[in-house]
């Protein structure tokens, strides 16, 4: 082993990385040319673009089966969400499409193990800083945004029982969609643009190369 007959398997093997590059690239693309403002048909394009480029990565090196397509389907419903979230007026509808998105990852990742101790500690942050952002939430959003952290926060749940890149992913979105939240309703954050999405592209490229890697490893 480790001879130069003998060369260790590669841990991402090249054609991961080659299906990744056109993600890599439209995420570049969108980050540094693409005016957050005026909103624009193009660049809402452009925004989602990345999460069609994920869909394919999947379905050129991921196994076959459900999760891979549970996967392909939070993605698509990500890129809609990616589009509506464009314009303020289409929020709710935005929200509802990544609603639809982590119920999708939710069915992939499963409740195996289950690992209840990991709920407390990511409920606990998540109703603190509702409970931070919920002054600043216009009444007809308080409901919705509530149940969608809820939501997401068993997503976060079941990402860090999967462990691996699941979890780091899932991290990233959360993360993403705080920082998100609080720069739209409660201040505006310098970068807050850059941070959103840096973090909800890495987020979801590490989620779906976490569904490329095949069935995770359960701890006994």
């Amino acid at each position: 082993m480790g001879l130069p007959g003998n060369p260790h398997r590669s841990a991402q093997p090249p054609h991961v990385a080659r299906w990744l590059s056109p993600f890599v690239v439209t995420c570049t693309v969108y980050l540094v040319w693409v005016p957050e403002d005026p909103p624009s048909w193009p660049g809402a394009l452009a925004k989602g673009l990345p999460m069609l480029c994920l869909v394919v990565f999947l379905q050129a090196v991921a196994p076959g089966g459900r999760s891979t397509r549970l996967f392909q389907g939070a993605l698509l419903c990500s890129f809609v969400g990616d589009i509506c979230l464009v314009w303020p007026e289409g929020f709710l509808y935005g929200m509802a499409a990544f609603a639809g998105a982590h119920l999708l990852y939710l069915a992939a990742l499963g409740f195996s193990p289950l690992r209840p101790g990991l709920l407390l500690p990511v409920l606990l942050p998540a109703s603190c800083f509702l409970g931070l952002l919920r002054p600043h939430l216009p009444a007809p959003l308080a409901a919705p945004v509530a149940a969608y952290a809820l939501l997401l926060a068993l997503v976060l749940w079941r990402a860090l029982a999967a462990g691996g890149g699941a979890g780091r992913g899932a991290l990233l979105f959360t993360l993403s969609d705080a920082v998100l939240a609080w720069d739209t309703f409660a201040q505006r954050l310098p970068l807050g643009r850059l941070l959103v999405m840096s973090a909800y592209y890495a987020g979801q490229a590490l989620l779906a190369r976490s569904a490329a890697s095949g069935p995770r490893r359960r701890p006994d």
